[in-house]
């Protein structure tokens, strides 16, 4: 009787002894990145991680498909109810593309686009823009014309800002309405915020005043992405 107790025993202690034995094994990890400092949510089955301030993207075998850099965009305090620049709190995809951003000569950033090989596919050229949606987005086109150096050797340059739809590939297929409330002194620049946005895929709705709005339909103007 006593040998049929230990061996009662020893028959339910064995699958602890395996599961010990291959927990290790079953929980290696895939991605072998450590010290992670953080993992954003899937969108468009890739997803954002952090390391040493810099962010990469796995997709949901969990390999590393974007190497780690440093010009994308995010905020860790960011509002994500705002649609633009400041909404973004992790790096998404939307549409294929994923903002960035350069500094450029005036301490300014500048924001861009890329693709899902980590592809610059849209010049940071915006000082403010949303995401994608249905194949567009509305940003704050900044046209710089190089006009030389002053006496301190430091670049001079005219600046122009539209606020305009465009479409994946880049191309600003609608001009909403020129701005003329933006100060580029690295001083005094606030990022200048979105009068417009998108009520339907062909509608715009723009701020026009404090309390006075205006609709236009783009659909029987431009080609449709």
């Amino acid at each position: 009787m006593r040998l049929k107790y230990l061996a009662g025993l020893a028959f339910l202690a064995l699958p602890f002894l395996v599961g010990a034995q291959t927990l290790e094994t079953m929980n290696e990890p895939t991605v072998k990145i450590r010290d992670l400092d953080e993992v954003g949510p899937f969108s468009e089955g890739l997803a954002a991680i952090q390391k040493d301030g810099k962010w990469g993207f796995i997709d949901e075998d969990g390999n590393l498909v974007i190497d780690f850099r440093d010009d994308v965009v995010w905020d860790q305090n960011a509002d994500e109810s705002k649609r633009d620049i400041e909404g973004i709190k992790y790096p998404k995809f939307k549409n294929g593309l994923c903002a960035i951003q350069e500094i450029k000569d005036e301490g300014i950033p500048y924001f861009g686009f890329m693709d899902t090989q980590g592809n610059i596919v849209i010049e940071p050229e915006y000082l403010n823009v949303t995401a994608f949606k249905d194949g567009r987005a509305i940003g704050i086109y900044c046209r710089r014309t190089f006009r030389g150096k002053n006496d301190f050797q430091l670049n001079i340059y005219e600046y122009a800002f539209t606020e305009v739809v465009l479409n994946t590939k880049g191309e600003i297929i609608w001009p909403i309405s020129k701005r003329e409330d933006i100060s580029i002194t690295k001083r005094r620049y606030q990022m200048p915020e979105l009068k417009a946005s998108f009520i339907s895929p062909d509608l715009i709705l723009v701020k026009t005043g404090d309390n006075d709005f205006q609709i236009s339909n783009i659909s029987t103007q431009i080609q449709k992405p």
